[in-house]
């Protein structure tokens, strides 16, 4: 048994020759490291990158009659000198020129030839691309050898055999193993112990060139180790191996150690490109594992492919994807228990050498719809209006549908098959973020899930699977905020001052991806520093670029970036926002707001959110637009699902009116405790604003219309507190000078209250499907007279809260705890994630 063949793949490096020389380098360092040291029998070479594509490019010039090929050969003659005189010089490297002059000048002959017959078969494409391998191992063979590690070229034309399919050739077993035996039986001790070999190519029983197809190379190395029963076959590429996701959708993706070659197998099949798995095959069926390493990263581990891998710690091994297919659907009565139906469809579209990526049918036999490649579509349309012409003239089956713009997810795991809510996992990623199945598949092995979807969602999609699955319960937030003001920028300095606790702690981490005040917008897909998003806005900068605030722009963009597990938090009590909300949820997208515009406004436009939101599933959360950070509404909505019955709330919702009122003990008029109030902030900078009560009417609706009662604003009945004069006056001042003339009056009602041992206080009642606010006069013992400050209360008496109500009490308003109130909210959003 002999340790392993490497195989090269140099083809996805860069095209300069700095980064040919650095890979290069790194395989000389391989080849002579303690692992690998006299224990390499062979090192499979692949084309230097862009070589292939070259090749053909030069072969369709020279059958076009442009002579250009000729100038764009000594281009390619002359990369690889430089190549080679980087790494050797005098002895050492004439003979790798005179190699390389022996090799271009064969090149130039068979591209003349094609010019001056005007042809170019598949035979002799074959013949030009194999020049470039032939080019790669050459020189690495001399590159070794002068970096004393001798080594020998080896033209695998003479060993691998295959049939005479040109550009996608199969190899024959037989043959090349007693080829490749017989060679290395023939070696003397004192030939190379190490052979370079050309990846990629072969040749027919009659000598004629040969190309492999897609993953020729992988092949060549399965071969060989199959062919001299190798302990292991390892390629090494430019990644460090199988990923959990593509990386380049998934930013959290990370190595897979181990994985079977089925399951190596169902995740190439749909798209990952690391490796091509037909074609170690033969090197699997004798038990040899693959180990895919990383040229830039020996240290770094790898993936390795066996027959049967460990069970790991996730109930999947991967998600791979197809980001272009087109769905072709077949539907009528007439397939119904019609023996041989499936039989003629799949016979029809082989005959054409269409490839099925994915079949799905009904139980009923109705339908039936397959997957294909885009450019195959209206051959597969043609072939299915062929095959079934008299079915579909009768009626008995409808003329196939071609859907197009389709990607194909697929979740792969050996441990599927034993690990129960897997799909249902899948499901729910996908329907939480609003994806649309358009076919689901999934094999009697239970190893694959598959779901076709839309294009334009496939990173969302795979995304939100692998978060999922793979992050241990970390569940993240894409979060959007409108309104950086008094209530936003305090949630922003407390999403940063908690994020790591959050993280740490409770698994979930808040990405914000996009924020705007009035005047500006600003987006980044990789996360926005939530402390430095206030000033980026106020002062943009070259380095924090910005664009002017529109809404609908905010919004189309947000969609455009289709990002997973994204939320929409409002932070004004901006009724233009509000009116987008139906919008935005459509798009699911969840939901968090304290602004109360949307759900005072009209009932129809609140139940359409409601309904909407609980049909589809997509959080609508606004628990801060009642009392702030107090669980007012959700506590209603847990007494209603566990089956008990509100009968009546009343409730101080006014933080306004709650100082003024728990302050008014007569030491004082009540207009200079409302010019108190003012002073410390608790009013807005008209206080009429908050006196006029509509603020605490729009809560009173909240609260009933969460209670089933389909109530719109103007039921609400208000009683006013103040005379209609203050409302009239032209200035805040004159207000003021009004108010006072009012401030008998409140004195007296105040006097007679506390004659009566009771204290007034400004309540809504809810009850009987109506709403109401008016100034009370409350008697000893009423839970509204232990009031403090600007404190809110609700007291609910329900069907088991009857004796002794529910009270519902404390800080109705303040930025801290509104603001905290929203960020628990879009924490809640996080939970619904898994």
């Amino acid at each position: 048994m002999i340790h392993g063949v490497i195989v090269c793949l140099l083809s996805n490096l860069a095209v300069r020759p700095l980064g040919l020389i650095e890979a290069l380098s790194r395989v000389i360092g391989i080849l002579k490291d303690k692992e690998h040291a006299g224990r390499v029998r062979v090192a499979v070479a692949s084309a230097f990158s862009g070589m292939t594509d070259g090749l053909i490019d030069l072969a369709r010039r020279a059958r076009a009659g442009d002579h250009t090929y000729t100038g764009l050969v000594q281009v390619m003659q002359k990369r690889h000198q430089e190549i080679a005189a980087h790494f050797l010089n005098g002895r050492d490297l004439d003979p790798a020129l005179s190699d390389l002059e022996k090799t271009f000048a064969e090149l130039i002959r068979t591209l003349d030839g094609v010019a001056i017959l005007q042809e170019l078969s598949p035979r002799i494409l074959d013949g030009v691309m194999s020049f470039g391998e032939r080019l790669s191992a050459s020189i690495l063979a001399h590159i070794l050898t002068g970096s004393g590690i001798p080594a020998k070229y080896l033209d695998t034309r003479h060993l691998i055999k295959t049939d005479d399919h040109h550009g996608n050739a199969h190899f024959l077993a037989e043959e090349t193993f007693s080829a490749i035996t017989s060679f290395f039986h023939a070696v003397t001790d004192e030939q190379p112990r190490l052979y370079i070999a050309t990846g990629f190519i072969g040749s027919t029983l009659q000598g004629v060139t040969t190309t492999l197809g897609r993953g020729g190379s992988d092949l060549s190395a399965s071969v060989f180790g199959a062919a001299l029963d190798v302990e292991e076959v390892e390629i090494w590429t430019d990644v460090d191996g199988i990923m959990t996701a593509d990386p380049r959708l998934v930013k959290d993706a990370f190595r897979i150690d181990t994985i079977s070659y089925v399951e190596a197998m169902e995740l190439s099949h749909f798209g990952a490109k690391v490796l091509y798995t037909p074609t170690i095959k033969p090197a699997l069926k004798k038990g040899i594992p693959i180990y895919i390493r990383n040229t830039f990263n020996p240290p770094g581990g790898g993936t390795r492919v066996t027959e049967k891998a460990e069970t790991g710690p996730y109930p999947i091994r991967g998600i791979s994807s197809m980001n272009h297919v087109a769905l072709i659907r077949i539907q009528g009565s007439g397939m119904v228990g019609v023996a041989g139906f499936s039989s003629r469809l799949f016979n029809a579209l082989a005959r054409k050498g269409i490839n099925i990526v994915l079949i799905t049918q009904g139980s009923s036999e109705y339908s039936i719809c397959f997957a294909i490649l885009p450019e195959d579509a209206d051959a597969a349309d043609a072939a299915v209006k062929e095959e079934f012409e008299r079915e579909i003239r009768t009626g008995a089956i409808d003329e196939p549908i071609a859907e197009r713009e389709l990607a194909v997810i697929a979740v792969v795991g050996s441990r599927m098959k034993r690990t129960a809510g897997i799909s249902g996992r899948v499901f729910h990623a996908l329907g939480r973020n609003g994806i649309n199945l358009v076919a689901i598949a999934q094999g009697s092995s239970e190893l694959n899930i598959s779901a076709v979807i839309s294009r334009q969602d496939e990173a969302k999609a795979v995304n939100a699977i692998h978060e999922a699955f793979f992050l241990a319960g970390v569940r993240s937030v894409n979060l959007f905020l409108v309104g950086t003001g008094l209530i936003g920028g305090t949630m922003l300095d407390q999403i940063a001052d908690h994020r790591e606790v959050l993280a740490r702690e409770h698994q979930v981490r808040i990405n914000l991806v996009g924020a705007a005040n009035s005047r500006n917008m600003l987006f980044c897909p990789e996360g926005i520093d939530p402390k430095q998003v206030k000033a980026a806005l106020q002062n943009p900068s070259p380095e924090k670029p910005v664009q002017p605030f529109e809404l609908s722009a905010f919004i189309e963009h947000m969609r455009s970036l289709n990002l997973p597990n994204s939320a929409f938090c409002d932070c004004t009590a901006d009724d233009k926002v509000a009116a987008q909300y139906a919008a935005i949820l459509q798009s699911a997208v969840p939901i968090v707001t304290p602004n109360k515009r949307a759900n005072s406004g009209s009932f129809e436009y609140y139940k359409k959110l409601i309904d909407y939101s609980k049909d589809r599933g997509i959080p609508y959360l606004y628990e801060v637009t009642v009392c702030a950070g107090l669980p007012v509404i959700s506590t209603l909505r847990d007494l209603f699902l566990s089956g008990d019955k509100v009968r009546r709330i009343e409730a101080v919702l006014s933080g306004t009116l709650s100082y003024i009122f728990n302050n008014y003990d007569g030491s004082k008029p009540f207009s200079a405790l409302v010019r108190e109030a003012k002073a410390k902030g608790y009013t807005e900078p008209d206080p009429r604003d908050d006196l006029n009560a509509m603020d605490a009417a729009r809560k009173a609706l909240i609260l009933a219309r969460e209670c089933g009662m389909p109530l719109e604003f103007s039921a609400v009945a208000i009683e006013p507190l103040l005379p209609p004069a203050c409302f009239e006056a032209p200035s805040v001042e004159a207000f003021f000078t009004e108010l006072e003339k009012a401030d008998p009056a409140f004195e007296k009602r105040r006097s007679e209250a506390a004659a009566a041992g009771k204290a007034l206080r400004y309540v809504a009642v809810i009850e009987e499907g109506s709403a109401r606010l008016s100034l009370r006069a409350e008697a000893p013992g009423s839970p509204f007279l232990s009031l403090v400050d600007s404190d809110n209360m609700v007291v609910i008496t329900s069907q088991r809260y009857s004796t002794l109500p529910m009270v519902i009490k404390g800080p109705g308003a303040g930025a801290q705890v509104t603001a905290g109130g929203v960020l628990a909210d879009i924490v809640r959003i996080a939970r619904t994630l898994v």
